[in-house]
Parts: structure tokens; sequence; C-alpha cells
């Protein structure tokens, strides 16, 4: 039996280099099972319709679900011998059943067949790589309900700015990762859609029902343009796209481990678990998990490149060019999977140090907009309190203090505005507590975003 799927119009056998430059099944043999179903599906179709005898029909939906239970179980296994899944399942087929099982192909080209697996694999992982999202978010809840008054420095420009606390950092990430789980969601919509029945570019003359199809397929409907239908990768290059934002937040989240790891801040400590040491200095604990999700977006980042750059050249309708989609998609797949997974391990096991925390806010001179405010208040102009807090800053460097730790006659040698409650004012917990705006991080308005994302999470 031959193990390709053509070849009457050739006399001589495809040199092997080419077989193997040609292959794909070494990497699409992961879409087995939804090789498998969609045949399923189309064969269920092929009978309804009378285009094959229902005895035959039922032997060739029968078989498959036999052969599908066997890879399953690792009873049967998929070998590279042939060109692609495609090729494997069908000649298994046929190696059991005979010629009932040569009808299977019917009405439909691997054009087709592979674009239906395609998007029915990654439909999938839509749907599980927003469950490994939400499995995140759930452990950064955890930690905002436990982080509403642990107080830090706010920085822009990586300067230290104004003071926040952990619970309002973290839900910066977690508002993120709504709108990654967003993404996939709407990218999932846009590929639901299904091409079987398309053919290799113009439909065919079988009466197919390619509505049943799309509808035992789990497909919101079928596809409106059959040349469209075979050689469309929009779905790919969004889901990559998605896969690459993603990585990105999970790289700056990344970035911002790295640099609290550091012995200059201390804010953190990593759990042994997600740290390695040095070779040569013992002292060493390093955040290598944080810097390989970092380093491993620009993998995924290459994926979508590499997807759009194969796409922006090819005429209507297939071209053998689109195979090279599958091959990053999986891999882009599996590192955002991997990252996500371990990422979250990472930050459920993170130790944070409260006090350094704190006391790097106040060092950072975070609470000056503040002072300037209590001015305001005071009657004093805006441009004028600024310089005067700034002037009051410059004197703190000198002496090596934080504002809190100025006197009041000290605070009055640069304005007699001052009393004793600017020590209130300008005390971490009401220059935090007194932003309650919705988004802010006062205590008011985080209890409203969490309750906002447990019933997000819900």
């Amino acid at each position: 039996m031959s193990l390709k799927l053509w070849g009457g119009r050739f006399t001589k056998e495809t040199d092997k280099l080419v077989n193997d430059f040609n292959a794909s099944i070494s990497f699409d043999k992961r879409m087995y099972a939804q090789d498998i179903t969609g045949s399923i599906a189309h064969a269920a179709m092929l009978g309804k319709q009378g285009i094959i005898d229902k005895e035959s029909s039922d032997k060739i939906v029968n078989e498959l679900k036999k052969i599908k239970n066997e890879i399953d179980s690792g009873d049967l296994e998929i070998t590279d011998e042939y060109e692609d899944i495609h090729s494997f399942v069908e000649a298994t087929l046929i190696s059991r059943i005979g010629d009932t099982g040569k009808k299977l192909h019917t009405g439909r080209s691997r054009n087709d067949q592979v674009a239906v697996d395609t998007r029915m694999y990654f439909r999938e992982q839509c749907d599980i790589l927003s469950g490994l999202l939400k499995d995140l978010q759930t452990v950064l809840l955890d930690m905002i309900k436990q982080h509403t008054s642990t107080y830090m420095p706010g920085f822009t420009h990586l300067q230290k700015a104004q003071p926040v606390t952990l619970a309002h950092h973290l839900s910066a990430y977690f508002e993120m990762f709504i709108r990654d789980c967003g993404r996939l969601s709407d990218c999932r919509e846009r590929m639901n859609e299904c091409p079987l029945g398309s053919g290799a570019l113009a439909g065919t003359t079988y009466p197919l029902d390619r509505d049943f199809t799309a509808s035992e397929l789990g497909f919101r409907c079928p596809t409106g343009n059959s040349m469209d239908s075979v050689s469309d990768r929009d779905f790919l290059i969004e889901f990559l796209n998605d896969l690459s934002i993603i990585s990105m937040h999970l790289s700056r989240f990344s970035e911002e481990i790295c640099i609290w790891n550091s012995n200059e801040y201390g804010f953190i400590e990593i759990d042994d678990a997600y740290s390695t040491g040095s070779s040569i200095m013992p002292q060493k604990k390093n955040p290598d998990i944080a810097e390989l999700v970092r380093g491993k977006t620009g993998r995924v980042y290459g994926a979508l490149i590499s997807l759009l750059t194969t796409m922006k050249g090819l005429p209507l309708a297939y071209n053998k060019d689109s195979q090279e989609d599958k091959e990053q998609a999986f891999d882009a797949l599996d590192t955002v999977r991997d990252c996500i997974i371990l990422f979250t391990g990472m930050l459920e096991t993170m130790k944070f140090n409260k006090d350094r925390m704190a006391d790097s806010a106040k060092k950072g001179f975070t609470n000056a907009t503040d002072a300037a405010d209590y001015l305001v208040k005071n009657g004093v102009p805006f441009r004028d309190a600024h310089g005067i807090i700034g002037r009051m800053v410059l004197y703190c460097i000198e002496k090596n203090i934080a504002i809190d730790d100025l006197s009041m006659d000290e605070f009055k040698s640069f304005s007699d505005v001052f009393n004793d409650d600017i020590y209130d004012a300008i005390s971490l917990e009401t220059c935090v507590n007194s932003r309650n705006t919705a988004g802010a991080p006062g205590i008011e308005s985080m209890k409203a975003a969490i309750e906002r994302y447990e019933h997000y999470l819900d």
C-alpha cells in the first residue's frame, strides 16, 4: 500500500531528501485527535447526504473511533514514514477496512482538511491558555487581598514617584491578564468558522452539507469563501499576536521581579524551588525563571514575525509555504503555556519584605506631592508649593533623611504654613488611602477592585 495520498500522475519516486523536506508529520501529528474528529464528521455527512452508502459511512466512522482510541491509549504509534497526519490516519483506515476506507476523502482536499484541523486545535488552545491565565489571576487575587496595606514606592522612569500598595501594583498586572483573556476569546470567536467542504480551493460538485459538518465540529458556521478558507492564516497570526502580548506582560512582570530580587532593592525572596545558584559564587541565588520568561518573549515574537513574513507574498489560494505556520505556532504555544505555569508557581511561593518596601517608599520622597498638596490646601499657590517642597527635598538629600524625619522647626524654615498635622498628612497610610478615585490605590478603591476581580473569576 502506498504511504502517499497521491502519486497516480507521477512515474518516479520522490527523492528521499524531498520527502523529508516536504513532510510535516513530525509536528502535525499532535493534531491527530482533531484530524480524526474532522474525518468522522465528514464521513457522517457523506452518508447522510447519500454521497456514499450509509453502511460505508458507519463502517468508516466506527473504525476511525477505534483508531483514535488506540492512539490515545498508546497501542497505536504514529510513525514518521508518512507525509503528514492526514496520510497516516487515512492509510491506517484503508489498511483495516480496505476499499471502503478509500471513500473517506470524497469531496475533500488536504487543503480544507488541514485548515479545519488547525482551527479546531488552536480553538481548544485558546480555552486552555485562558484557563491558565485565570489560575495565575487567582494567585494574584489572593496576594492582592493580603497586601492592601503593604506600602511601597510607585515608579515612573524607574524613579520613585508616589507611594502605592503592593496590592495596587499587582492589580495592574491583573488588569493586563484580563485583556489577554479577552483577546483570546475574541480570537477564538473569529477562528470558530468551519472551512471543511471548501475542497482544494473551489468547493466540490458533491452535494455536501457544510452546515452539518460545522455543527458537528462545534463551529459557529461554515466559512464564507472557499479560496479564503484554505489559504487564510489570519486566525493563527492573531493567535500568535495574542501570545506575544501575553509574553510581553509576563516579561514586564519578570523584569520587576528581577529588580525587586536584587540586593539593592531586597523587596522579595524567590523560593528555592524557583531559583538557581552559581557554579563559582556560593552566595548567589538567581531569578532564573523570571529571566527565562523574559528571554523567551523574543522567541514568541519571532514566531509572529515569521508567519507574517511567510504570508505577505502568497497569492490565492493554498501554497505549500502555508505549512510553515504550524511548527512555529506550536513552539510559541508550548513556550507561553510553560511560562504561565512556571510564573504562577514562582509568584505563589514568593515572599515579600514589607518593611523594606515601606522604608524604600519613605526614603524615596514619594510623599513629596502630598506635602505640596498640603501647602496648596492651606492657601499656597501650587507653583510656589512645588518650589518649596523641591528645596525641602534637596535639604533632606543633603542630610540623608526623609521628609517625615524633619522637625517642626525645619518644616517652618521652609514655610510658616506647616503645622503639626503635616506628619499625618504625609504618612504613607494617608498618602495612599486618601486616593480613592476609581482605579487608585486607596483602601476603598482597592476593595471595589477586589470585588470586581472576584466577580470576574467566578
